[in-house]
């Protein structure tokens, strides 16, 4: 086979001799699997093609042990993991299409470009199914906020998802940021898309039809962004800023017609398969597109539109240059197709075509630059069954009693020392950066338990939100995986939906040390019990290892973004406070449960011990019974109880609804426990006066452990525990030290 290599380009001999398939992260066995399925050593290009399909980002080779755990299935699922976005029925013909990827590594050295192009990612993946992206969500962690580079990084992350958001015209939503030194050095940016589709517009990412031209779409390929999933896949160092070019830049303008022009060719009908250039550009989805369908594929590299002068196969093929797109119509439509694009300004250039003989062949000034079997890039990476090992911290930390700290005498002051951590403060200065109420759709803004949006011409309406708290899940993996799932299902009943599915971002340090596998392996159990007792089946997401600093791994934060349908707009609950004289409902049952809570972080300045117990039969009956309570007309305002216990959410209700309440709580416990205590399965009602013995009534009868505990009433918090004083403060001042905190320390 002729080679087509520069100067720069070692040869096949040279890459086998000197080992240079290792700086790809191209292992020695890996290396002698490629050349197997050669029959020959791989050139320059070729082992570049290699390495990128078979980096972790590509291939989960560390993971799919892992992801086979998740259900996938149930009666809504249209479509699971394997596509660009998974896809649920919601009825009359429509779906809701949604995804979740990181973009941690590229934003930890280019924060501003690495979130905007996370946020492009995620939209590409959603519009490429035929979906109209109507809402954007994230979830961000980072170090602590006194440090310099850590209000860098958060600063110009929020910037960059803003940017591109805003200009591309969706809105963002809801997010969720948490704040703790585990983070410093390797934050997590984790993006969301969710779009709605009508069942006959949706597409695949397959190469049908022998013989069918292949096009690109979008603008031409640059340098940018080379080795792109390669970086995401091995730990971050103090080269890694040095590793700037694999960083893509992004431009939202040009994103938004890719975006229309793509939109009104699936609308033409004439789409047989369509995938976007995300994690290894043009390779990844010419050999997916390929394998999926079982054929083949030849690409003519010169007709590759080149923003840059003597581009190398090597660097068009693993170029990760974002907003671009490829298709396959047939023959007849080829005039067709590039009319929509000339007409809304995008280039439109026939790049290959589909063959039968299952290879991935490249051509380049009239020669063959590289033959490689699909079924060897895609299907036949190598999965490997990490060793794991239960890390010595979690039996110290299951013998820690947190339950021996000494109480809490100043409550008041307690609650404003939760309410002032950056974590639990106002997220306000995040998203009055981001335009949510574009397209006027946005029901409930961002600062409720979950966004909802409304969907034109029809009564419904889609909950949605982010959750995982990362100190639970380094705690204990299984149970914080379960409490993960469990939350954000709570968030969405809360809202007044029915919870349908999830998309996780599974965010993990380097899968080669046992302990951390352990992590990620007993986490997806949680996860996974989770999801069957809760009817949310696991449709698609992403997996972000190698997340790494100079004193380790990062917590183990599995991200769950969970969208709910709203089945009457009349259903649409928020956490406010409404009227004075509403009684104030508390659900579930409270224990003195510390371990990795807000309040421990605030005071002792460590998360230790086990995170609070989470019994999910009592989880399942809790939701349902809310849902049935919220449909029926009986809940004002509804609150999950999560960081910061019970004193924070009565706070939060209270600032939400800008009036104060009466609180009188009767318990067992310290009063410490009673209000900071973050047990799960809690979640905090009001109800009119005239409706409160019927919800009460419901609440018994379904089995829910309630209590009414207060009243709204006035413009301040008073919470007596016992009839004793506990926390008493004008809902003012506690509003400006949450909403001041940020804030302050940003300047």
């Amino acid at each position: 086979m002729a080679q087509q290599l520069t100067a720069k380009e070692p040869t096949a001999e040279q890459i086998a001799d000197q080992k240079i398939y290792q700086q790809f992260g191209v292992s020695d066995y890996e290396f002698e699997l490629i050349c197997g399925f050669l029959g020959r050593l791989p050139n320059y290009t070729e082992i570049g093609v290699f390495s990128v399909m078979w980096s972790e980002h590509c291939s989960y080779k560390n993971s799919k042990p892992i992801l086979k755990k998740f259900p996938i299935t149930g009666p809504r699922v249209l479509m699971g993991p394997g596509e660009g976005a998974g896809i649920v029925d919601i009825g009359d013909n429509q779906a809701v299409v949604f995804k979740i990827e990181s973009h941690n590594h590229p934003s930890a050295v280019e924060p501003f470009q690495g979130a905007a192009t996370g946020v492009g990612g995620i939209i590409r993946d959603i519009f490429s199914m035929g979906a109209r992206p109507v809402a954007l969500l994230n979830s961000l962690r980072f170090g602590r906020l006194e440090n310099e580079r850590v209000k860098y990084l958060f600063e110009h992350v929020v910037s960059g998802i803003a940017g591109y958001g805003n200009c591309i015209g969706i809105p963002t939503v809801a997010g969720e940021v948490m704040f703790d030194e585990s983070y410093e050095g390797n934050p997590l940016v984790n993006a969301m898309c969710v779009g709605l589709i009508d069942h006959d517009k949706i597409q695949r990412g397959v190469a049908k039809g022998v013989g069918n031209p292949v096009f690109y779409v979008g603008p031409a390929t640059g340098r940018d962004g080379i080795h792109g999933a390669t970086f995401a896949s091995v730990e971050l160092s103090e080269e890694s800023e040095e590793k700037r070019t694999a960083v893509q830049v992004g431009d939202p303008f040009m994103e938004k017609l890719v975006m229309e022009a793509t939109l009104e060719l699936i609308d033409s009908g004439i789409v047989l398969g369509i995938q976007d250039m995300g994690a290894a550009g043009l390779t990844c989805s010419s050999a997916e597109m390929a394998s999926k369908a079982g054929n083949g594929l030849e690409l003519y590299l010169d007709e590759v539109p080149q923003r840059e002068t003597d581009m190398t196969p090597y660097e068009m093929m693993l170029s990760e240059s974002q907003e671009r797109m490829l298709f396959v119509v047939e023959p007849q439509h080829e005039a067709q197709a590039k009319e929509i694009f000339d007409r809304w300004g995008i280039i439109c250039a026939k790049v290959g075509k589909v063959t039968d003989d299952g290879r991935l062949r490249l051509f380049h000034q009239g020669e063959q630059v590289a033959d490689m079997p699909v079924k060897a890039l895609v299907d036949e990476c190598p999965v490997y069954e990490k060793p794991s090992k239960e890390p010595a911290y979690y039996a110290e930390n299951g013998a820690i009693d947190t339950t021996a700290y000494a109480e809490v005498s100043d409550l008041t002051d307690a609650l404003k020392k939760v309410l002032a951590s950056p974590t639990v403060a106002s997220k306000e200065w995040v998203y009055s950066q981001y335009d949510y109420m574009v397209r006027t759709s946005t029901a409930v803004q961002p600062g409720s338990d979950a966004a909802v949006v409304t969907i034109h011409g029809t009564r419904k309406a889609l909950a949605m939100t982010t959750d995982c708290n990362g100190r639970y899940v380094y705690l204990d993996p299984e149970v914080g995986g379960r409490i993960a799932v469990a939350e954000a299902a709570r968030n969405i009943v809360c809202s007044g939906a029915e919870p349908l599915a999830i998309t996780d971002n599974l965010n993990f340090g380097n899968p080669e040390k046992p302990e951390v596998f352990w992590q990620l392996e007993k986490s997806a159990d949680g996860m996974s019990e989770a999801c069957r007792v809760l009817d949310t089946p696991v449709i698609g997401g992403n997996v972000s290892l190698y997340n790494e600093n100079s004193k380790g791994a990062i917590y183990p934060t599995p991200v769950i973004g969970m969208v709910g349908l709203v089945h009457d707009v009349d259903h649409i609950t928020t956490q406010g406070f409404k009227a004075e004289g509403d009684i104030i409902l508390l659900l579930g049952e409270t224990k003195h449960e510390f371990g990795g809570s807000e309040l421990q972080y605030v005071l002792q300045g460590k998360s230790e011990g086990r995170p609070p117990v989470i019994d999910l039969a009592t989880e399942k009956k809790l939701l349902n019974t809310v849902l049935s309570a919220i449909q029926q007309g009986l809940v004002a305002s509804a609150h999950d109880l999560s960081e910061g216990g019970l004193a924070v959410a009565l706070a939060e209700s209270c600032i939400s609804g800008k009036l104060g309440a009466e609180v009188n709580v009767a318990t067992s416990l310290r009063a410490d426990a009673a209000l900071f205590s973050e047990s799960q399965s809690r979640i905090l009602l009001s109800a009119k006066p005239e409706q409160a013995d019927k919800l009460i009534a419901h609440l018994n009868e379904q089995g829910v452990p309630n209590a009414q505990i207060g009243t709204v009433r006035g413009n301040g918090l008073t919470i007596n525990i016992n009839g004793k004083p506990g926390v008493s403060a004008p809902v003012e001042q506690l509003e400006k030290v949450w909403k001041d905190a940020i804030p302050c320390l940003m300047k």
